[in-house]
């Protein structure tokens, strides 16, 4: 069976990615990938995910430079969610996120509301020209 086959896609063709820094363990981003996406992402060991807002191929870092090279990819026990460890280079220390911070995951939940625990790394203004 073909390794690609062996992933549940859901009805649009897509499959749940969590990228996760190699060096640190810190839960980068979340994204999806269609089988394109993943045959690339294998191909080119650099990350590719779907983007389903533009309905298109999205290359980690094709406009901000924030590129993930990916060390291991790995399939949950339900074949249904997706695992890259990474290297995220770019800046230093890496962003994943659009609003120039380390990670996707900067807001904790504190009494109540939702806080913004990360800093900003880089004014988004200045990556997306």
């Amino acid at each position: 069976m073909n390794w690609l086959d062996q992933i549940k896609w859901d009805a649009q063709g897509l499959v749940p990615v969590i990228a996760q820094e190699a060096s640190t363990g810190d839960v980068l981003m979340f994204a999806w990938m269609n089988r394109e996406a993943l045959e690339k992402t294998a191909e080119l060991k650099r990350a590719v995910y779907f983007s389903r807002s533009r309905n298109k191929l999205w290359f980690k870092g094709e406009e901000s430079g924030h590129v993930q090279t990916v060390q291991d990819m790995r399939l949950d026990c339900d074949n249904d969610v997706l695992l890259l460890k990474v290297t995220q280079l770019g800046h230093e220390p890496g962003i994943a996120c659009h609003t120039g911070r380390h990670s996707c995951f900067f807001q904790t939940y504190q009494n109540g509301e939702w806080v913004a625990t990360e800093p900003v790394l880089k004014d988004p203004e200045t990556i997306y020209k």
